[in-house]
């Protein structure tokens, strides 16, 4: 698991989102199908499919396609949210998808979930292609995921889901076989704000050996006949799973109470968010076109007052730059005014002789019998009138 978490920034309690992987074909009609169907039913105000920005644009030939989305959650709070389509390479019927929603205050989990507003639930336009998970082959948001038979792929599987994941992965046991009842999936019981943000992994009765032992690695175990919750990737220093763990489960198609608790707890902790969930919020702030008129007059007021700063700060900038410049005149002015005897003279510099002319000298002091060289100097009398020897 990353151990950068001190480096990521948390994402705001006003804040859904989830990505997965559409499978069928053509997912850009059955995204505008299901926001027109939603418009003209009242459930949102207005929906957009704004143009990809230049810096989202690749050397693909098919570029990700963008559907922006608003409505009032309550009937008073305003939503924002953007759903990304980004096709994969190679296969022209499977397409990523994420999808960020920030409302004017923290989640109510009673609200619709963003998910819904996008893709089909149920009816005959939900034909279940869009949710699949964005990365491990073989699991569902909507369904019940039972775990391999085989304890390694079980690892694998738990491992690969638990990384950098925007949903939340509940791993729960099963203390006996179900019923038809107990078999169906626990998301169906959720708020509709955790519905589509649980992948549930199942484990039949005699897997709890091996899933404890696939879950050793992720520092946690699921009771007997309950779940747990796989940590947050990146997990905080601080992160205590034990009000993640929930002791007993009924699959009897009763309300969860004590794994709902458990869930609450775990969507509000401040835990460090995934990187593309942070760059995803990152562009539904920075690059959203659907406002009202209200709030385009604000855009343009405080672009008029940010140019108005910055014009300012030029304007002083110039003025220092000037004075500055006035002032370099005045005192070249008055250094050319002044006498050439007055101005302090520079004493000269010694110069240092050059190594080669250094060396030429040190030459010159030598002297080798039988080689031609400077002429002698007369000799020096001495105090005697003696000549002194060479």
């Amino acid at each position: 698991m990353s151990n950068s978490a001190t480096d990521r920034a948390a994402l705001p309690q006003s804040v859904w989102a989830a990505r997965g992987r559409h499978t069928g074909p053509d997912p850009e009609d059955v995204v505008r199908r299901t926001l027109r169907r939603h418009k003209e039913g009242g459930d949102i105000d207005d929906f957009a499919e704004p143009p990809v920005p230049e810096d989202a644009l690749g050397n693909d030939d098919a570029p990700p396609r963008i559907f922006e989305a608003r409505w009032r959650a309550g009937g008073t709070v305003t939503v924002r949210a953007r759903l990304t389509l980004v096709p994969r390479r190679g296969k022209p019927q499977g397409h990523l998808w994420q999808l960020v929603a920030e409302a004017e205050r923290p989640w109510d989990e009673g609200w619709p979930s963003p998910a819904t507003l996008f893709w089909p639930e149920g009816g005959s336009g939900d034909d279940g292609s869009w949710d699949h998970h964005p990365t491990v082959a073989g699991l569902r948001f909507r369904q019940v995921n039972a775990l391999p038979a085989d304890d390694k792929e079980m690892r694998r599987r738990l491992r690969d889901a638990a990384r950098e994941a925007w949903c939340v992965n509940l791993v729960v046991h099963e203390a006996m076989t179900p019923d038809e009842q107990g078999r169906l999936p626990l998301a169906r019981l959720l708020p509709p704000g955790l519905r589509h943000r649980v992948v549930e992994h199942r484990a039949a009765p005699h897997q709890l050996r091996g899933v404890n032992w696939a879950l050793k690695d992720l520092g946690v175990e699921v009771p007997r006949g309950g779940a747990v919750l796989l940590p947050p990737d990146p997990a905080p220093e601080d992160y205590d799973g034990t009000p993640h763990r929930v002791r007993s489960v009924f699959l009897d198609g009763s309300e969860p109470t004590e794994l709902l608790t458990a869930l609450r707890h775990f969507v509000a902790l401040p835990r460090p968010a995934p990187q593309d969930a942070v760059a995803a919020l990152t562009d539904l702030r920075d690059h959203w076109t659907l406002m009202t008129h209200q709030e385009e007059l604000d855009r343009e007021r405080r672009l008029v007052a940010m140019y108005a700063e910055a014009l300012e700060a030029m304007t002083k900038s110039r003025d220092l730059y000037k004075q500055a410049a006035e002032q370099a005149l005045e005192a070249l002015a008055a250094y050319r005014d002044v006498p050439a005897a007055a101005l302090p003279q520079q004493r000269p510099v010694a110069r240092t002789p050059a190594p080669l002319q250094q060396l030429t000298r040190t030459f010159e002091r030598l002297r080798f019998p039988g080689l031609p060289g400077r002429a002698k100097a007369a000799p020096e009398d001495t105090a005697d009138g003696t000549d002194r020897p060479s």
